[in-house]
């Protein structure tokens, strides 16, 4: 298991040497890929080597889990086999009826099954402006008020969420906290240590980072019945991660700080030059002094203000798609955080009840060229300028 050392290391560190463990047989560095699903007992019929069954107990996935939770600095963590299986376990571990309060901005699915799937669970949903404390305030009920769901920086608006202001309010009303903070990855935001209780990822994007993996991951802030409970679903409904998919997960992690650092910078040359950009109406992105929830970013995502941005496009709907449709080097593709550089029209893909702009491209910054990238999306505004 990892070095005792590894308490003491950074998180750039943690990540690269994936917790320092060499396998003990052939002394190699990359971690091994355990694949058995069934383990022997031994001879009084106990399961001392902690293993019994594949679904709950897989030793490469409890090495993933180990890394990430080192990351976060949390009690502990656990895999799932996608974003919305670790979502959606926070809110089916609740005991029902409960009021939950959740961001108006978020990713569009999760935002889809708490409206439609979590009332049939005998849940009460409230989605609230979570960058307006005042409005967060008064949404949460004490005593009624069960979890509090926020997502920073919120998809695809960007928006900004104070986690330590929140966690003080729902705490104070008795409530659970979870942060979302897949946009910020754990190298520039830490929920936990700002007073989140739960801690979620789409695992899929940044901290697999290739474009490869579906997973998600929920890491705690403490034990207690909350966790036991979300673990305890993810084991009963079978919402886990296969092992190479943890392994695949666990190379993406190590190279997780360099990747992301360097996403970012270019993201904030490109949100500078877009701003300036004729055919571009407005940028959000929390990085720019002029968003609104710019201080609050600066304060909680220490070092970054992460890889994605979005563009509201002069002409509207039209010159957004047709800008999008003239790209070259970026892909059109749902998704985000990989190394290559995405651009999507969100509105088309999140339907009637989307908060997102007809005008709205969303775009995931990769690790190519920033001259390059930058070239290619004037090009882009330009022909859709002359098109309409």
């Amino acid at each position: 298991m990892p070095n005792e050392t590894s308490n003491y290391w950074k998180p750039r560190t943690i990540a690269a040497q994936a917790l320092g463990l060499v396998e003990p047989t052939t002394k190699a560095v990359v971690p091994p890929l355990h694949l058995a699903t069934t383990f022997v007992r031994d001879p009084d019929n106990q399961y001392r080597a902690g293993y019994s069954y594949g679904r709950p107990d897989n030793a490469t996935t409890r090495h993933a889990e180990a890394v990430l939770a080192a990351l976060e600095d949390a009690h502990a963590a656990a895999l799932f086999g996608s974003g919305m299986a670790a979502a959606t376990a926070i809110v089916v571990a609740l005991e029902a009826p409960s009021h939950i309060v959740a961001s108006q901005v978020m990713y569009w699915a999760f935002r889809h099954w708490l409206g439609s799937e979590a009332p049939r669970l005998g849940h009460r949903v409230e989605f609230v402006d979570s960058s307006d404390l005042a409005a967060m305030a008064a949404a949460i009920k004490p005593g009624l008020t069960r979890l509090v769901y926020i997502e920073t920086p919120g998809n695809p608006l960007w928006t900004i969420s104070d986690i330590a202001a929140i966690a003080e309010v729902a705490h104070a009303a008795g409530a659970l906290l979870a942060v979302d903070s897949t946009i910020a990855t754990p190298v520039f935001t830490r929920p936990l240590r700002l007073g989140a209780d739960l801690v979620m990822h789409s695992a899929s994007k940044y901290l697999n980072g290739h474009s490869d993996v579906i997973a998600g991951v929920v890491a705690a802030a403490k034990p207690g019945t909350a966790w036991e409970r979300v673990k305890s679903v993810r084991t009963q409904l079978g919402a886990v991660i296969g092992p190479f998919e943890a392994w695949l997960l666990l190379r993406g992690l190590r190279t997780l700080d360099m990747r992301v650092r360097a996403q970012t910078a270019t993201a904030m040359l490109i949100a500078t030059g877009l701003a300036r950009h004729a055919q571009v109406a407005h940028v959000l992105y929390p990085g720019l002094t002029v968003h609104p929830g710019h201080a609050v970013a600066a304060r909680q995502m220490t070092g970054g203000f992460g890889a994605m941005l979005s563009i509201r496009v002069k002409g509207g709907e039209r010159a957004a798609i047709a800008a999008a449709a003239n790209v070259q080097l970026w892909k059109r593709a749902t998704s985000l955080g990989g190394v290559e550089s995405l651009i999507e029209h969100r509105a088309s893909v999140e339907g009637a009840h989307s908060p997102c702009p007809l005008d709205l491209l969303r775009l995931s910054v990769g690790l190519e060229d920033p001259d390059d990238l930058m070239g290619d999306l004037d090009q882009a505004l330009r022909a859709a300028h002359r098109g309409i």
